[in-house]
């Protein structure tokens, strides 16, 4: 197995996990190119982000695109050099990281399938292409939800904790979670299975804010949430935050439980955030 990195000083993590590490910048298709027809893979598991490292700086919920400008770019460009680079290594097959969390088309019922559009702005159009491409490759799309566990949300119950992290609204966009652990298995799953298409990585239980911050807050020991109005959090936090808390969508797991025989250890955040915090 082999396994990339950005940072050579992961590499001896990398060898420790059981993977033989190779450094790649995933927006150089040479790069690209080289560790691919090294590897020779039968299968690619494409989880390229920008959203830490030297890259990213601090999330700015008021300047979205800046924070993300280099996810985008790996999920425009970056899957394009995958996707040629297995077609030169002979045809390995692709499964590669979407989002599924709050970003459901902002109309009709509050939880999607796989049949119902994503939300498309500006910062989302390259989701929309990297799911499209590697789809008519007859690659697998692995949309997760929002992660927690084993580390995946510190810094945001460090905001509840503080009480950052207020209701906006009446808090009824859904949000859907996934514990890193299910992702995972899901993941090994699509590794392992001969399916193709779009599956939703979410747990059973997509809920709005009013119901899973307040949980969160008090699994955390932290006072409840402060709530404050729309027109506020959209001056202080832009519109990405507000149209996440009031408007979002969730998503079924329906198809990849069927499809792929998910089973998942954390099936509702209530337990996974309680475990995780006890």
């Amino acid at each position: 197995m082999s396994a990339t990195t950005t940072d050579s000083a992961k590499l001896e993590l990398l060898q420790r996990l059981g993977a033989e590490g190779h450094v790649m910048d995933g927006l150089d298709p040479l790069s690209v190119g080289e560790v691919v027809a090294a590897a020779k893979p039968d299968v690619i598991v494409n989880q390229m982000t920008g959203l830490s490292g030297r890259h990213a700086g601090k999330p700015n919920p008021r300047r979205p695109d800046r924070f993300f400008a280099v996810t985008n770019r790996l999920r425009a460009e970056g899957i394009e050099h995958l996707l040629a680079a297995a077609d030169a290594a002979g045809g390995s097959r692709i499964v590669t990281q979407s989002h599924a969390s709050f970003n459901g088309a902002r109309e009709g019922g509050w939880v999607k399938t796989e049949d119902d559009p994503l939300e498309v702005t500006a910062g989302t159009t390259a989701i929309v292409h990297m799911e499209q491409v590697v789809t008519e490759a007859g690659g697998v799309v692995l949309r997760y939800g929002a992660f927690y566990g084993s580390g995946a949300n510190d810094e945001q119950i460090a905001w509840v904790r503080r009480r950052m992290l207020p209701i906006v609204g009446g808090g009824a966009g859904y949000t859907s979670w996934v514990h890193v652990d299910d992702a995972a298995s899901a993941t090994v799953l699509a590794v392992e299975q001969d399916r193709a298409g779009v599956y939703n990585i979410v747990d059973d239980e997509p809920a709005p804010v009013s119901e899973w911050l307040p949980f969160l807050a008090e699994c955390a020991g932290a006072k409840p949430p402060l709530r404050i109005p729309a027109w506020l959090a959209r001056v202080v936090a832009g519109d990405m935050a507000v149209g996440m808390m009031t408007q979002g969508r969730g998503f079924s797991n329906a198809k990849a439980k069927r499809e792929l025989g998910w089973v998942l250890r954390h099936p509702s955040w209530r337990q996974g955030f309680k475990e995780g915090l006890a």
